[in-house]
């Protein structure tokens, strides 16, 4: 029968991580550290110690993530890792609660709910109870539906989440309470269960039927949980109780990563685990596999300012490195072609495109970037954000333009009326009709307030002698009560439309800024599958939430200012600059080689015009000024050695009952009530 080598293949950190069968524990896998090598020989060794395979529970965040986990394991001892079992938090309940739903009062054939289905019903309970009608504008069924689910996923009040994400609409909070009551009601009745539900149920079902908690229990002995800062408070719950009997849970993840709080992921769930789970065993994963030296010395001192954490510093047995380069640019422009000019010079090095990343706080804030790019022929995809041209205010408000520049722009004309109220598509019809053959329009106009103020401000606008910036002004002011009307989420789209405007400060005509939207918009660069390869497969522009996970040999990141990371929106709480600076960390960790860090140094309020910002001076974030990063990035001693306690003796407790776990059970109870 085929053996592993596990002292050849690991690390002394990772070895011990994966010969450590009984108790709780817990792996800090500090980035690039070898998280998935440790999870996957660690399935393998279970099995080779003779443990039955399904009795090994894996816990992941994405089902690829685990199927390819068992795969790998697979191949490196044999086809017994294939019956281990592996998924996500929420296919696993779903598993369960196919078999025990009549205990909750729930048929076991329920139908699972996608996005789609759960807007259609709030919908349907928003117009029963007639909230579709109030004097004010009510929120629309994908923002109820949001708001509802982050009450869930974070255990957290509906107000709570109202003032955070939505505080124009604190006023409803007690019609979308409502709302709520009767969409559990509307589920309930037709055993239905959406996405949020198959946690919530199966939490209940494990508190509520100790039977059915001690027998899975039983059946599942070694839990592992991957990613586990990412978790929220319903996933810990249920991972703690699953392993309440026997303790044998391993959760593996890095606190300096922790970044997904507005997903619902509660730190502190990593950080109080040993609380949960006396005894716990901390191991420490620090030999990184990704970055240089230098880099790593500059993430460390970054995350050593935290005020929170686990006590890590990440070394590497690579030799040399470029020390990280910050670049304080004139302004957004500058950084934009700094950018670009360096990813053209790294090209010609023979760093591939594929091999370089942008990466940002906000999806806005590669807005300028975008358009450079473009300009000069560098293909690029972006992730985690719409890109620019092709989002909806930004189609708006170059429509206007594009009206203004030919009246006879049907396509145009469309979209402009269907924004106004009480204006749908056969009235819009009719409108475009009589704008082309120039009949009954005062008739028109006279009966729509919206439209009138249009007509008399495309009578204003002159594009002879008016720039392309002071148009869109123009039309900003018009549009600025449609776009709060259209869109429950416009708060979050005033930064694009300032970007708009800065990029339109550019041109003298509005005909060539028209031209340019057209004909060589961002997304026009992108290269489609097809024609990918090595040499012109496009670099990547990316959030560093949607960066994470993911490495490159160059990352520039950019807007390294306050306000932008930190953002500005998360600067009320030290939780929320904590959450930041871990974004920091993140998006540092990302490079293997190089590491350039930018921040414009004039540059526009990021409260947009909308609130009368104006040119302003930039500060450096302050997590390259704490510790005097600036000056000198810090030189951490690499002595090689390992963090972790010492091994501890602890007890086998497969098999002992409540009455031997009556303390944890009460800990973990406190615990999870109190948060």
């Amino acid at each position: 029968m085929k053996k592993i080598n596990y002292q050849q293949e690991l690390n002394s950190a990772q070895l011990k991580a994966v010969e450590s069968i009984t108790g709780p524990h817990l792996v800090i896998a500090g980035a690039g550290s070898g998280k998935t090598r440790v999870l996957v020989h660690r399935v393998a060794y279970l099995v080779e110690q003779g443990i039955t395979p399904e009795n090994i529970l894996l816990l992941t965040f994405t089902r690829r993530s685990a199927e390819e986990m068992l795969r790998r394991a697979s191949l490196l001892l044999d086809e017994r890792c294939k019956h281990v079992s592996g998924g996500t938090f929420h296919s696993f309940a779903n598993m369960i609660l196919r078999k025990y739903a009549k205990l909750l009062g729930i048929s076991n054939n329920f139908t699972i709910l996608d996005q789609a289905d759960s807007e259609d019903a709030i919908n349907l309970i928003r117009t029963q109870l007639n909230f579709h009608k109030t004097e004010k504008r009510f929120p629309r069924k994908h923002a109820i539906l949001e708001v509802i689910s982050k009450s869930v996923n974070k255990s957290e009040e509906i107000s709570g989440v109202l003032m955070d994400e939505y505080p124009q609409f604190i006023e409803f909070v007690e019609e979308i309470k409502k709302i709520r009551d009767e969409y559990i009601k509307y589920k309930y009745q037709k055993s239905l269960l959406d996405y949020d539900d198959l946690l919530v149920f199966l939490k209940n079902l494990l508190t509520k039927h100790e039977d059915v908690r001690a027998s899975l229990s039983a059946k599942y002995q070694y839990i592992m949980v991957d990613e586990y800062q990412d978790t929220n408070k319903l996933q810990a719950h249920i991972a703690c109780l699953l392993a309440a009997d026997h303790a044998n849970i391993m959760v593996v993840g890095d606190d300096a990563q922790s970044i997904y709080s507005f997903r619902g992921a509660n730190f502190k769930n990593i950080i109080d685990f040993p609380k949960i789970f006396k005894g716990t065993r901390i191991i420490t994963l620090e030999e990184n596999y990704r970055s240089t030296q230098p880099i790593l010395n500059l993430t460390n001192a970054v995350i050593a300012q935290a005020k929170e954490k686990f006590e890590k510093n990440l070394y590497t047995r690579k030799q040399g490195g470029n020390t990280p380069v910050f670049v304080d640019c004139p302004d957004e422009n500058a950084q934009s072609v700094f950018v670009a000019e360096k990813i053209l010079e790294l090209r010609e090095e023979g760093v591939a495109l594929k091999d370089v990343a942008v990466l940002f706080r906000s999806g806005w804030h590669s807005n300028d970037l975008e358009v450079e790019l473009a300009s000069r022929n560098i293909p690029f995809t972006k992730y985690g954000g719409q890109k620019f041209v092709e989002a909806a205010h930004i189609k708006d408000i170059v429509s206007y333009l594009r009206i203004a520049y030919n009246r006879h722009d049907q396509v145009s004309w469309l979209r402009v009326l269907l924004l106004i109220p009480r204006i749908g598509p056969k009235s819009a019809a009719k409108i475009i009709e009589a704008i082309l053959d120039q009949s009954k329009l005062e008739e028109l106009w006279q009966k729509n307030d919206e439209l009138k103020k249009l007509f008399e401000l495309l009578k204003e606008v002159d594009l002879e002698c008016d720039s392309p910036a002071s148009v869109i002004e123009s039309f900003l002011g018009y549009y600025q009560p449609l776009l709060k009307i259209k869109y429950d989420d416009f708060n979050k789209r005033l930064n694009d439309l300032d970007s708009l405007l800065r990029i339109a400060q550019r041109y003298k005509t509005t005909e060539q800024f028209l031209v340019d939207m057209a004909l060589e918009p961002p997304e026009r660069m992108l290269v489609e599958p097809a024609r990918q390869d090595k040499d012109d497969a496009p670099l990547t522009l990316s959030t560093i939430h949607s960066a994470k996970g993911l490495e490159w040999h160059t990352v520039f990141l950019i807007y390294v200012a306050e306000g932008h990371l930190p953002s500005y929106l998360s600067l009320e709480t030290d939780e929320q600059i904590e959450e930041e600076r871990r974004l920091f960390y993140v998006a540092a960790t990302r490079a293997k080689v190089n590491l350039f860090l930018l921040k414009p140094h004039l540059d526009r309020s990021p409260r947009s015009f909308m609130d009368g910002g104006g040119s302003v001076f930039t500060q450096v974030s302050r997590f390259l000024e704490q510790g005097g990063l600036l000056e000198e990035f810090v030189d951490v001693q690499n002595s090689g050695a390992l963090s972790g306690l010492d091994d501890l003796e602890l007890e086998d407790i497969i098999g002992e009952k409540r009455n031997k776990n009556k303390e944890f059970f009460e800990t973990m109870e406190e615990y999870f009530r109190n948060e």
